[in-house]
């Protein structure tokens, strides 16, 4: 009358939709791995040279008049857009991969920027920001006596 193998199946039938839950969470975290993230657009790189923070960013086929640089104390915004590409008839994407819209990147930098004296340039692509450290805030020699 007692049937072991059917007890055990009726617990992890149970247990079934629970699992499936979890495989569709699963799927759902993993199927974004390596793709950046809008936060991540544009890739940047930050150097410090003679008292300075050297900003580029990769911008191709931006309009440089389309761009928005700004700081604000530590923080580095570039912000802008893309534009929409027309297609002729019967053209469409086979894959996408370079984002279209509106982007905004905060930068935290090491250290506080004099405003004033920030330099822009945007050359073949790349978007080079030199951001001068404030005067006050460059480390001093202290002498030994």
């Amino acid at each position: 009358m007692f049937n072991p193998s059917l007890w055990r199946f009726r617990r992890y039938s149970n247990a079934m939709p629970e699992l499936l839950n979890l495989q569709r969470e699963m799927n759902r975290l993993f199927s974004s791995v390596g793709q950046k993230s809008p936060e991540d657009y544009p890739a940047i790189n930050i150097l410090e040279k003679d008292g300075a923070a050297v900003v580029t960013a990769e911008l191709p086929g931006i309009d440089p008049e389309k761009i928005d640089v700004s700081v604000s104390g530590e923080i580095l915004t570039i912000a802008g857009s893309t534009l929409q590409e027309t297609f002729a008839q019967g053209e469409t994407y086979l894959r996408q991969e370079r984002g279209l819209g509106n982007f905004k990147r905060n930068i935290q930098l090491p250290f506080q920027v004099n405003s004033q004296a920030v330099e822009a340039r945007y050359e073949k692509g790349i978007l080079m920001i030199t951001l001068p450290r404030i005067k006050e805030n460059l480390p001093k020699k202290i002498k030994i006596k």
